[in-house]
């Protein structure tokens, strides 16, 4: 009951130092508390507490700390008798007047510091104008009287945001877009529930109006601003009252991490919440301070464990231990996933795709929209159906009503002198809600099919495209996976899967083209059948296991690494607890059976954690659906066979390209390489060639005749070399006779095609004029193609082993 009634005054200490409302409610409160208690004529004795409660929660959810805090602080008691008590109500309803007193007369020299920073700090207001800026405190009473002040301040309510422990996951995210996206928003104001998973590196102002008593929520707080993508220097300031016992403690800390904070480049916020004082919390030092700060020698003794704590040697250590501690991954295994990332930037989505169906789909769904200078816009009115499309996942973050500015390439988000922009990109909330809407409302378009034109098959045989979706689920019937497969079915072929996004380099047909496709279409009797199970059964059989393997593994090597963290840390709490009813059980029962029963508690958490891990091992495929689909008819259809030389051209055309093809992959093997042909993948290129040290090559291989001019290059292979401009080469190979001239270009192309193009035609010696050349060299070609080194020239030598030769 001592400690019960010690860290209730040591709770009210601090809301004192907080704001006049925070004391004044509290008082309030309590007397209200106490009152009932009177009441009902029992003194209760549960509100005992010990040391190791407050440890356990302040790793506790902030509102959680928040309720007990309110527990403490408002109904403890040092009461023995309803004598006592009357007393004790008497004179908390003589405090609660005098506070009451102290909140209306307006004086509060705290609130004053802030305003003056709000008004005439220039790092903060420039002319008058706030920036984005995040203010701390530890009490919910405090954040409401600061959310009013600061909107009388500037008479404007709607400049005024906060997040605080009694709002929910999705409330807490919903505060958080529109602090991000609305421009008229400049003022958060938060407990530590905003320190829990949010980023608000959009802002870079951060104000501490009380400091926590835990380093790790102080290392939280500058994290949601102070994080990798922040574009801005972070500035933060912490008001401390220097005339408190407890203000003479932070003074200290602070200049102390300030002096280290100098001395180690910021590092001390990496490894701020690993620091001990004298191995005990920091809690304990403010504690101390509180109950003997008047006396010289404790506050000599307590500055001199704070200048020991924040020693540059013992911060060094700790951050060595913590690079220490961090997974490494061996040499193989990051060349792995180099090369991985690599080829997966490759086939990203190129920003003006993205910016293009936005633009229109947002549009088309009552959104409004208006450009503000090059690739950056401003969305004025997002419409309720998109929001609330996001709202129905629940785990999707809240979509804002508007945003002062959205861009869709990097490199506009954030411009010198101007706001930052949101990058609209895959996984952007925005996006994703305007995605699925549309394909919500128009989707069926997709099931019914369309026509394509391959430019680049001579044949004569029509094929079929679908789109066959295919999601994983765990035992919860959650989806942690989905991709989309393309399986083409040739008229007289088995179906095959086809790469990444084929459809960038078809068209849509002519008018003629249609009518003729379309009367033939009538008599293809193989186009009658059920044609869609047969690309859903050879994505069950030939496509789904290998994705399903790799599914399971990933999520295996996560949850084995969960659940060995989660079994250590509640183990360890469960024998701890344990441990304790044992020592109590002869000398204090009740304490004995309220250790027990957190142990029961924590066991029971383990196991149910346990349960839901073992659910989340439980990968199943959802049945594979087929989403969308096209007929494909190959130029080769159109072409009269009676047409003379059409043979005999296309003969020449594939013994250009294969010669092509062989000088390329000699050069690879000639210069130590390893090259893999891939140009049956129609992935965007022709060879990915390996060096010794794992870097990739992406070579696409362009065989023309010597008298050729011009080159085409789809629409799919220019993108390939605008995603990937450091690792694609372009090959341009002139064949003459039974000799060929290579030429590698790095970076051949500045642009991506139009919209609707399917390829684009080059001028050979403009590519070569506006893009690197690699490597330039004669090839003699007789049946199998061989390197003449006599003849090789080479005019740049930063490509592979070359340098070697040069």
């Amino acid at each position: 009951k001592k400690n019960s009634v010690g860290f209730a005054m040591t709770i009210l200490q601090r809301r004192l130092a907080s704001s006049p409302k925070a004391i004044y409610e509290s008082l309030k409160r309590r007397t209200q508390r106490l009152k009932k208690i009177l009441q009902e004529k029992k003194i209760a004795d549960e509100d005992n507490f010990d040391v190791e409660d407050w440890d356990e929660y302040e790793e506790f959810p902030n509102g959680e700390i928040e309720r007990k805090e309110d527990e403490l602080a408002d109904r403890a008691t040092a009461s023995q008798t309803l004598r006592e008590l009357r007393n004790e109500i008497q004179t908390l309803e003589q405090l609660t007047t005098m506070a009451d007193n102290v909140r209306k007369s307006g004086e509060d020299k705290k609130w004053c510091e802030l305003s003056h920073l709000l008004q005439d700090n220039k790092k903060i207001s420039t002319d008058g104008v706030l920036g984005k800026l995040i203010i701390f405190t530890e009490h919910r009473d405090t954040l409401d009287y600061l959310q009013q002040r600061i909107s009388s301040l500037f008479g404007r309510a709607e400049m005024v945001a906060s997040i605080h422990g009694g709002l929910n996951r999705k409330e807490r995210r919903a505060v958080e877009e529109q602090f991000k996206r609305d421009k008229n928003l400049l003022v958060l104001v938060a407990t530590d529930a905003a320190g829990e998973g949010i980023n608000l590196q959009n802002a870079h102002l951060m104000i501490n109006y009380d400091l926590p008593w835990n380093p790790n929520r102080l290392e939280q707080r500058f994290g949601r601003i102070h994080r990798i993508g922040q574009k801005e220097v972070c500035h933060l300031w912490n008001l401390v009252a220097n005339d408190t016992r407890e203000g003479q403690v932070f003074l200290r800390l602070l200049k102390k991490i300030e002096e280290e904070r100098a001395a180690l480049g910021g590092q001390v916020f990496d490894i701020l919440g690993k620091i001990s004082f004298d191995n005990k919390p920091l809690r304990d030092l403010l504690i101390e301070a509180i109950r003997y700060g008047s006396d010289p020698k404790v506050i000599r003794r307590l500055d001199n464990v704070v200048d020991k704590s924040l020693d540059a040697d013992k911060i060094r250590e700790l951050l060595d231990e913590r690079a220490l501690t961090e997974d490494a991954l061996g040499f193989g295994e990051v060349i792995g996933i180099s090369q991985n990332m690599k080829r997966g930037a490759l086939h990203r989505l190129q920003p003006h795709f993205v910016e293009n169906f936005f633009l229109a789909a947002f549009q088309k769904l009552g959104g409004q929209i208006y450009k503000r200078g090059s690739g950056r816009y401003e969305i004025t009115r997002v419409p309720a159906a998109v929001r609330n499309k996001a709202l129905k996942n629940r785990f999707a973050e809240p979509i804002a009503g508007s945003y002062e500015r959205i861009c869709f390439a990097k490199e506009n988000c954030h411009i010198a002198g101007v706001v930052s922009a949101i990058l609209v990109a895959p996984t952007n909330p925005l996006l994703d809600a305007v995605s699925d809407l549309t394909l919500e409302k128009f989707g069926d378009t997709l099931k019914q099919g369309t026509i394509f034109i391959d430019d680049n098959d001579s044949g004569k045989n029509f094929r079929l495209l679908f789109y066959v979706e295919v999601k994983f689920q765990d035992g919860r019937r959650e989806t942690i996976a989905k991709r989309l497969y393309f399986v083409e079915i040739p008229e007289t072929e088995q179906a095959i899967l086809v790469n990444y996004a084929p459809y960038l380099d078809y068209r849509s047909p002519k008018e003629s083209e249609r009518e003729e496709i379309l009367s033939a279409v009538q008599n293809a009797n193989w186009l009658k059948g059920d044609v869609e199970s047969i690309a859903v059964s050879y994505a069950i059989k030939n496509i789904i296991p290998a994705h399903f393997r790799k599914v399971t593994a990933d999520k295996k090597s996560y949850l084995d690494k969960l659940e060995q963290a989660v079994r250590e840390r509640l183990s360890s709490e469960i024998n701890y607890w344990d441990n304790q009813a044992r020592e109590l059980r002869d000398k204090d029962k009740i304490n004995s059976d309220r250790a027990t029963q957190r142990a029961d508690d924590l066991e029971n958490r383990l196991n149910q954690r346990l349960d839901e891990i073992a659910l989340q091992r439980k990968i199943s495929v959802a049945a594979p659906v087929v989403v969308g689909g096209a007929l494909i008819v190959p130029r080769g259809y159109f072409d009269s066979p009676d047409k003379e030389n059409f043979s005999a051209n296309a003969e020449a055309r594939s013994r250009v390209e294969k010669i092509a093809m062989e000088a390329v992959m000699n050069i690879e093997h000639e210069l130590g390489n390893s090259p893999n042909d891939v140009s049956s993948l129609k992935c965007g290129y022709d060879v990915e060639s390996a060096e010794t040290d794992g870097r990739l090559w992406f070579i696409e291989v362009k065989g023309r005749n010597s008298n050729a001019n011009e080159v085409t290059v789809t629409k799919n292979e220019i993108l390939t070399a605008l995603n990937s401009p450091e690792n694609f080469i372009l090959a341009i190979v002139t064949v003459d006779g039974n000799s060929a001239h290579v030429v590698y270009l790095k970076t051949p192309f500045t642009r991506p095609p139009d919209f609707n193009a399917v390829s684009v035609n080059y001028n050979i010696h403009s590519l070569m004029r506006q893009g690197k050349i690699l490597l330039d060299r004669n090839i003699s070609c007789g049946g199998d193609c061989h390197v003449k080194r006599e003849n090789q020239r080479l005019q740049r030598v930063s490509f592979g082993k070359c340098s070697s030769r040069s």
